[in-house]
């Protein structure tokens, strides 16, 4: 699985909402800044998170973004899911919408245990939590494993 710049921007920034002052807005300058992400691209991303019911803002001289939610109450998958759609798709469709002929028939089942191991994590995970530093036990385990920082 890659992981595209647009969802690593909005996990980032989703995040630096995250870290800041609840109830108090954030300037996309300032979380551009932070997150070394071009503003553009940002504000096209906060958008996003804002149709998905993720992130409120306001205009003017007090405004800003802000999370929509508290941020123990969105999860990676979530802003994942708002920028990019679903978290595994095969040519376009869902795992549970494809099949395939011959020997060939059990990668659908590969695809959809694939999707449920990304969720194990991404839906295990919150904005707060990548925020305060204090990622799930499980989560961590994984991390720690010397294999999974092994690239084949």
């Amino acid at each position: 699985m890659r992981v595209s710049a647009k969802a690593d921007y909005a996990v980032r920034a989703a995040v630096e909402l995250a870290a800041g002052d609840v109830g108090s807005p954030q300037k996309g300058e300032a979380i551009a800044e932070a997150q070394d992400i071009p503003i553009s691209f940002l504000e096209n991303i906060l958008n996003q998170l804002k149709a998905a019911g993720l992130v409120r803002s306001q205009r003017g001289p007090e405004g800003g973004y802000w999370l929509a939610r508290p941020a123990e109450e969105i999860t990676l998958a979530q802003v994942i899911r708002a920028v990019e759609g679903p978290l595994v798709g095969v040519r376009g469709e869902r795992p549970e919408d494809v099949s395939y002929p011959g020997h060939a028939g059990t990668l659908q089942q590969v695809w959809i245990a694939l999707r449920s191991n990304l969720r194990a994590v991404l839906e295990e995970v919150s904005l707060a939590d990548v925020a305060r530093g204090h990622l799930p036990r499980k989560v961590l385990a994984l991390s720690r494993d010397e294999e999974a920082w092994h690239t084949r």
